[in-house]
């Protein structure tokens, strides 16, 4: 080493050295070391390799100019004029910057798009028009690993440990399914997952080999000598593939109708299923199958690309069923009307619903409904070659798994194929991008592990090139930018000490395999119990989920040069009142996001739901408000809303009803004031930590389906010994094939059809509508407040209040309704909680629980029976129960308050049947009162809630 390199060498080591002295605003890798510093005196050049460790940061335009700064800095005068510069990964670092942060444009890292005339999947039934998301984007997606036969212990079991009630198998689902998968797909994005999606257990499959007779054919139906589905005699084996033991049938399009299949099936039970259709390879396919499926809330039709996606099954939509065969509302049509003339439409085996596990290994099948096993085995179901999840001698499933990437590959195929032949056909589904979810990122001790981005460089090949020979630099872009909005937005809502850990080329098989940008994502530590905190709480599923969308539409965006709009956040002071009486005028407000200025809605949709059936598609306005007319007496009509704009379509409104009765033409006012959704309880002093649902099992949004069972290791110096015994936050297995119940955010249909029943007309608003100073609560009879588990929660970031069960606004508004005669009815299980809990007697709440609503507060977890009987007010009540348990529809009621009448002044309707504590109080004065401790629509029986509220009613307006 000459003079002049062992000066530079040692100012580098200079420069290095106060890097990690935190000398600078910027901050390394702990592990950054030289690699080489080379000198070229001739050429007036300095090449400076640091080691891979560098390249963990996101680096930026303006990181890359500090650190240019600082190293020109420190090398001095001597090296003035010499050229700089600065590598990590054999690249220099202003390569490193992705291009969405970069002023210049690198083409090269941008890989080649498939052509094609249509996307896969077209909703034509759609109201609005996106031209400025995901549109025409198809992305494949998974979320972890699954329940799979471990070969050598002969038992299925998890791949991870059950861990702070719940396990890496299913918490990723707790994201993609009910948040990212819909974020995507409202922006445009077709989906690809080789894991089940519906949580549906009950599974229908119609089929032509099946000889149904719930299959319906008019005009010309030829039957393929191509192999197509059937289901044969499942269980299967290894190397069964359904998509090879049966035929399917064609016919050539036409301008107008001439040939349809209907499939007709009969489903099992009244409910929510996943529509999956399927159909042959054929040549000369059209690119606009038009199936249309017949729901409980009317019909919905979408064209299908049959020019792709064949010989597997393809996800349209969800949509609710009622139990038995019925064609009007229970069916699905495919007709040969298209657009190209004298081309072909296939047709095979339709399927509804998720259902059970049926792939036999080792003498068992998995026991477990489908959408909890791994990929592996909905590969084989799907039709996959089992060259995709067969790989190791067919004796490791666990390892089987793993091939979600040549999966990938096989959806894209030529020249993208699978990585031992390129050149196989595959499916030619137009793949953009692929991202594993995962949340193992390691452990540390009170604070986060953060957000682990993993990307790979090299292929299975060896080379930095994806197959149409563009830079592999992409799969850092995309990992970037996914991992930048991800720890943004968590920085700013939930925790400002997030951490963001490495961006790291590595060689991991799920980074590696597919020949599409591809990032590995560990959001979390399902092992740490501080993230943990966040990750059981469903606000923060829903905020991260939207920043994993965002980063993939910031990313496709640039990648195409053009716009993009994150589409809204969903609305709220929702509100129903009525005009006349049989018109009604719906009303809300959008909600700005501060994280993203374009985010602003332009239209909005109105779904409507009739009695109980389900949402039809919605219709288009540009307006906050809409009249409905002309609304048919006696008929529950539900209503929610969605903002939209040119980037796709936000998440709905809570759900309104109202029913509109001649006879008793005056409404009552249900305010739906239950908005909380929440984690458990946490609890962390003296070697103790973790979550106690004794106190609190949280409120899921809608439902929670990665639920295991209730902590028992509250330990932190318990060790990991093994999956069985996994040490500090170990919990219990025995609700894990169960999807528990949370806040439906549909309340006042179940209160309404009691009123209903009743034979009372009622009308509903959402409580930030009620509290408006403009809103009259005077003019109404009677009011219904629905509580449910409202009560104070804090947010991580600040400490603000949210989900605040009486408002200082609602307080003001109930007393003066109360104070001017009105009839109110609450019921909630947290009321006197709320109100009374460690506050004097003159605080506010206390005087307005006990002036105003008239009652004391006893105690909370008042009962674990969950049943109540009535005193004398209620004569005529037979005992019921709510429920305090797990029920597959109504959420569990694990601490309902007992609240005692003011002596003298009001009394006792209802008592705990466990221990006789006081259920319900009433007060009869110059206004009325019913206030109950537990929730009203967590009664199980619909004929005791109904009788509950009628006698309610007779109460307090007769």
């Amino acid at each position: 080493m000459d003079r002049k390199t062992k000066i530079a060498h040692k100012k580098i080591e200079d420069f290095l050295f106060n890097v990690k002295q935190n000398k600078y605003s910027f901050t390394f890798h702990e592990d950054v070391k030289i690699q080489s510093v080379f000198v070229d005196k001739k050429a007036k050049s300095i090449d400076i390799e640091f080691s891979p460790e560098l390249s963990f940061l996101p680096l930026r335009v303006e990181l890359n100019d500090k650190i240019y700064q600082e190293i020109k800095t420190k090398l001095g005068w001597r090296f003035n004029k010499y050229k700089i510069t600065v590598y990590a990964l054999g690249q220099p670092i202003s390569d490193l910057i992705p291009n969405l942060y970069r002023p210049d444009f690198d083409i090269s890292r941008i890989p080649l798009q498939k052509q094609y005339s249509r996307p896969h999947i077209t909703n034509l039934d759609k109201p609005n028009i996106i031209t400025n998301g995901l549109n025409d984007s198809h992305i494949a997606i998974w979320h972890s690993h699954g329940w799979y036969y471990n070969n050598e212990i002969d038992r299925w079991e998890w791949m991870r440990p059950r861990l702070f009630q719940t396990v890496e198998d299913l918490l990723p689902m707790s994201f993609t399914i009910p948040y990212l998968f819909p974020m995507l797909e409202n922006s445009g994005a077709n989906l690809y997952v080789p894991r089940e999606r519906d949580t549906q257990a009950l599974e229908v499959i119609v089929d032509n080999d099946i000889k149904d007779p719930s299959i319906i054919e008019t005009g010309k139906w030829l039957t393929s000598d191509k192999q197509g589905f059937a289901v044969g005699l499942p269980p299967y084996k290894s190397g069964d593939n359904p998509f090879k033991l049966g035929t399917f049938r064609y016919t050539k399009t036409d301008s107008q109708s001439s040939s349809t299949t209907c499939w007709i099936p009969n489903i099992p039970k009244t409910d929510k299923y996943a529509v999956y259709i399927s159909y042959g390879k054929i040549d000369s396919a059209a690119n606009d199958a038009n199936y249309t499926v017949h729901h409980a809330g009317g019909s919905t039709t979408f064209s299908v690309n049959q020019q792709m996606g064949y010989e597997t099954w393809i996800y349209l939509g969800t949509f609710k069923f009622y139990q038995g065969q019925n064609k009007e509302n229970g069916s699905i049509v495919l007709t040969n009307q298209s657009d190209s003339p004298n081309r072909y439409i296939a047709a095979d085996g339709v399927r509804f619903g998720g259902g059970m596990g049926n792939i036999i290994r080792g003498g068992q099948i998995s026991r477990r409904p489908r959408y909890q096993e791994s990929s592996r085995y909905y590969l084989q179901y799907a039709g996959m070659p089992d060259s995709l999840y067969t790989i190791h001698a067919d004796t490791n499933d666990y390892r089987d798994d793993y091939q979600r990437g040549e999966w990938v590959n096989y959806l894209k195929g030529n020249p993208y194929g699978p990585n031992t032949n390129r050149e196989i056909d595959g499916l030619n589904i137009p793949i953009d991008l692929s991202i594993a979810f995962h949340t193992d990122a390691g452990i540390e001790n009170n604070t986060s592990v953060g957000t682990l981005a993993i990307y790979r460089l090299a292929d299975e090949l060896g080379s930095n090139l994806f197959p149409d020979s563009t830079s592999r630099m992409a799969n850092r872009d995309l990992a970037d930018v996914i991992q930048t909005e991800i720890v943004k937005d968590i920085k700013q809502k939930h925790d400002p000490y997030w951490a963001r850990r490495d961006l790291l080329d590595a060689d991991y098989r799920s980074a590696r395999t597919p020949n599409v940008p591809t990032v590995l994502l560990e959001l979390l530590s399902h092992q740490n119990f501080y993230d943990m905190k966040f990750a059981l709480n469903p606000q923060f599923r829903f905020d991260v989920s939207r920043s994993i969308y965002k980063g993939i539409l910031k990313y496709i965006s640039n990648r195409d040069q053009r716009g993009y709009t994150i589409h809204p956040l969903p609305v709220n002071h929702f509100g129903i009142e009525l005009i006349d009486s049989l018109k009604i005028r719906l009303s809300w407000k959008p909600v700005s996001d501060p994280l993203e200025e374009t985010a602003n809605p332009t239209h909005y949709i109105i779904y409507t739901r009739i009695n109980d059936s389900d949402f039809d598609n919605g219709f288009l306005v540009d307006t906050t408000e809409f009249y409905m007319k002309n609304l048919t007496p006696d008929v529950i009509y539900s209503y929610k809303i969605t903002a939209v704009n040119k980037g796709g379509e936000s998440f709905p409104s809570e759900i309104l009803s109202v029913c509109l009765n001649k006879e008793n033409e005056d409404p009552v006012l249900i305010i739906n004031g239950f908005d909380r959704i929440s984690g458990p309880q946490s609890y962390s002093s003296n070697g103790f930590e973790g979550f106690i649902n004794l106190i609190d099992e949280g409120v899921p949004d809608k439902y929670d389906l990665s639920f295991t069972g209730v902590q028992f290791d509250y330990s932190p110096a318990s060790p990991w010994t093994t999956n069985d015994l996994p040490g500090h936050g170990a919990s219990y297995a025995n609700y894990e094939a169960m999807i528990i119940p949370g806040n439906t955010f549909d309340f006042t249909y179940v209160h309404g059809i009691s009123i209903k029943n009743a034979g009372h007309s009622f009308i509903s608003v959402s409580d930030e509508f009620a509290e408006d100073s403009l809103f009259n609560l005077s003019k109404f009879p009677m009011i219904d407040l629905i509580l449910g588990e409202e009560k104070t929660t804090y947010t991580s970031v600040d400490s603000s209040k949210q989900f605040v069960t009486f408002s200082d606004e609602m307080k003001l508004k109930l007393t003066q309704y109360c104070q001017n005669g009105g009839n109110l009815f609450l019921s909630g299980a947290y009321i006197g909680t709320e109100l009374f809990t460690d506050k004097s007697q003159f605080d506010p709440d206390v005087m307005f629980a006990k002036n105003i609503l008239k009652f004391n507060w006893a105690t909370d977890h008042a009962s674990q029976s969950g049943t109540v009987f009535s005193t004398g007010v209620f004569p005529e009540l037979e005992e019921m129960s709510f429920n305090q348990s797990f029920h597959p529809t109504i959420y569990k009621v694990e601490s309902p308050d007992a609240i005692d009448p003011i002596p003298g002044v009001s009394s006792s309707l209802l008592r705990y049947g466990d221990n006789h504590f006081s259920a319900g109080t009433y007060y009869n004065g110059n206004y009325k009162t019913v206030v109950l401790g537990f929730p009203f629509e967590t009664i199980i029986d619909q004929q005791k809630r109904d009788a509950l509220m009628n006698a309610v009613l007779d109460l307090l307006l007769q």
